[in-house]
């Protein structure tokens, strides 16, 4: 039900969003947008499916950079997990999940290159904290009861393994399913920093104005995820597991003493690298900080502000599509399906698509992020309004949509909103790759410019504000009590 707090703090962020659009970069800038639109439209339902040299290899190679990477920060995170209660652990784990996958993707090419384990590592590094924060909640959430029936003596390894494993095993394997398919989406953009997946010709395809291409790279990538409970199985894992690998490529080889050089020379910064004065290091830190640092912080934070709250606005909008107490089953199905699709192209691929559209400002970015999620939250609260149980002589139409559902699932609308403002966050600090002025924008810039010493500050920047962004909202979910299942 509505309360005083929750629809003061709607009220909050509604009117934060509307200050940062006064101050935002919102705007189409291209000559004939609509025209690009319609041609972009009659790509997707024209699609050419084989133009495209290699488009089975980069299918191929996005699976395989994503199971490998999700493999190794599932069994990494798993085992950060069984330690998640020391601070230096939580830290760790926060820290390395803050940076964007995309991110350590460019930090890895700068002395790896073009070898699978740029890809391999930038998928893996982020998830395993995800992995260690997930897992351990789950854990700590397990049933004591079993642990307390064991005969005396019994190890501790024992004990867990067959006390808490079982009780808990069924939504460590949903939630790991549930990273795969993330993972499908994050391999599917490295290849916009060069690694061989869809990202990678789907960006080609753009540039080159072959809306055709394009059409079938993203209906292709669609069916990808949508099929994955079919050909995921529990009993095809190991092979998908082992095999995997064997499909990344080989990539040019590691000269390791690139490596050696970026982390003594590299990233320390220029002043101290040059051997100059302390006078010099503050210099440089405040151009750094006025000129980069600050203007990209602020443009991150009012661009994710504003997409937070857009992204409500199209979540309360979007769930009546796929909730039983509205339409037939016509309606739902062709709601199902927009929101599969919404949902399940990266934020990064439908800003990109945008921009080439529109071109460059933060209205693209404000589209892309709101519909991403949006999507994923109008899902996860149309699919909890069929579950209420309404009275025969309960209200219908616009009056059941404000009356009878809105305030059974407000509080926990406004959590699932919640837990994805960090993420929704990371994105809007990525998405500066594509020439939108976040913090984003900033790293890639240094790096383009061979300047990785203030890269990192940048980096370590956005991951610090990603964790401030995740504790706040923590606090706030907290204070107002919100949770994610609905009021009966």
């Amino acid at each position: 039900m509505f309360s005083y707090p929750t629809v003061r703090a709607s009220f909050l962020f509604l009117a934060i969003a509307c200050v940062g659009l006064v101050f935002a970069d919102i705007a189409i800038t291209t000559v004939n947008p609509w025209r690009d639109l319609g041609r972009f439209f009659l790509g997707v339902v024209t699609p050419d499916f084989f133009s495209t040299e290699g488009l089975a290899t980069a299918i191929l190679r996005t699976v395989a950079f994503a199971f490998t990477g999700v493999t190794l920060g599932s069994v990494a995170g798993f085992l950060l997990a069984l330690v998640y209660r020391w601070r230096v652990v939580r830290m760790f784990s926060a820290f390395i999940r803050a940076i964007h996958e995309l991110f350590w993707a460019l930090i890895f090419l700068q002395f790896f290159g073009f070898h699978p384990l740029t890809g391999v590592l930038a998928i893996a590094i982020p998830y395993a904290g995800i992995f260690a924060k997930v897992y351990s909640e789950i854990l700590d959430e397990a049933d004591q009861e079993p642990l307390r029936l064991l005969p005396p003596g019994t190890g501790v390894i024992s004990a867990f393994l067959y006390a808490r494993v079982p009780d808990v095993w069924d939504r460590i394997r949903t939630y790991t399913s549930y990273r795969l398919e993330c993972g499908m989406r994050s391999s599917a953009i490295l290849g916009f920093v060069g690694l061989p997946t869809i990202g990678f010709y789907l960006e080609a395809s753009f540039s080159q104005g072959l809306y055709s291409e394009a059409g079938a790279l993203l209906i292709l990538f669609y069916v990808l995820i949508a099929t994955i409970p079919w050909w995921v199985k529990p009993k095809l894992l190991p092979v998908y597991i082992i095999g995997a690998p064997f499909f990344l490529g080989e990539g040019l080889p590691i000269v390791w003493g690139n490596v050696t050089r970026f982390f003594t020379q590299d990233i320390v910064p220029a002043p101290i690298r040059n051997d100059e004065s302390w006078a010099e290091l503050g210099l440089w830190f405040s151009d750094l900080m006025f000129n980069e640092a600050l203007p990209g912080l602020w443009n991150t934070v009012v661009l994710t502000q504003i997409a937070l709250v857009f992204t409500g606005l199209l979540a309360l909008l979007a769930f009546p599509l796929i909730s039983s107490h509205f339409g037939g089953p016509v309606r739902r199905v062709s709601g199902h399906v927009f929101l599969v699709v919404v949902r399940s192209t990266p934020e990064y691929i439908l800003a990109y698509i945008l921009l080439q559209l529109w071109g460059p400002s933060m209205l693209p970015a404000v589209v892309a992020l709101a519909l991403h999620n949006g999507g994923i939250i109008g899902h996860l609260i149309g699919r909890q309004t069929s579950m209420i149980r309404l009275r025969s002589d309960a209200s219908v139409g616009l009056n059941r949509y404000t009356f009878e559902l809105i305030p059974r699932v407000y509080r926990s609308f406004l959590a699932f909103l919640f837990y994805r403002w960090e993420i929704i966050m990371r994105e809007t600090a990525i998405l500066g790759i594509l020439g939108v002025a976040t913090l984003g924008f900033y790293i890639d810039s240094a790096i383009q410019n061979i300047r990785f010493d203030r890269a990192m500050v940048l980096i370590l920047i956005t991951a610090l504000l990603n964790i401030g962004i995740d504790a706040l909202s923590r606090f706030i979910r907290g204070r107002l009590a919100l949770k994610t299942m609905p009021t009966c």
